[in-house]
């Protein structure tokens, strides 16, 4: 009876320490909205648009060199561009990113979530709140490239046919044919 009573309680504590880390990493998504934040965060706001966001969510992160800079803080559709607008806050330490930079994109890892990265300018003037980066480059969609390449595989294996010298044709036209 007492070793039962013992398993019993270890079984619950496991569950109890499974749920609770479960818990941890689900505030943990950029997609869960469970930001602990108290009034607007320092920084400015910049925008982009995008034809095409993916599976881009608000929460995610924006990158520059790999090192996170900002936040994905909404998603919207514009009307006129039917393009998709990103609004991004960048943290108040980095203050000098070129107004000519460049975001796109990007999905951390095979499977991971995808994040805006931005590429810097040239130029010696610098983002300020309420601007907009000019140049994107949109989500790739890995479907639309299986998609894609599966269609090229079919069309071109099944022209192989025409057109294709036989092993007995001579490379050289003036030459007789045996």
């Amino acid at each position: 009876m007492r070793a039962t009573r013992s398993i019993e309680i270890g079984t619950g504590l496991f569950v109890i320490l499974g749920l609770a880390a479960l818990i941890f990493l689900t505030t943990q998504l950029p997609s869960s909205g469970l930001k602990l934040s108290f009034g607007k965060t320092p920084g400015y706001d910049v925008t982009a648009e995008f034809d095409n966001i993916g599976d881009l969510k608000v929460g995610a992160p924006v990158r520059m060199a790999g090192v996170r800079i900002g936040d994905v803080t909404d998603i919207g559709f514009d009307n006129q561009s039917y393009r998709a607008d990103v609004h991004l806050h960048i943290y108040p330490q980095f203050s000098q990113i070129p107004v000519d930079s460049y975001a796109s994109i990007d999905t951390e890892g095979l499977l991971g979530g995808q994040y805006i990265s931005i590429s810097p300018g040239g130029l010696t003037t610098y983002l300020t709140n309420g601007s907009q980066i000019l140049q994107t480059q949109s989500a790739i969609v890995l479907e639309n490239l299986i998609n894609k390449f599966f269609a090229n595989y079919s069309s071109s294996s099944g022209s192989s046919g025409k057109g294709a010298k036989t092993p007995n044709q001579s490379q050289n036209p003036q030459e007789p044919h045996p």
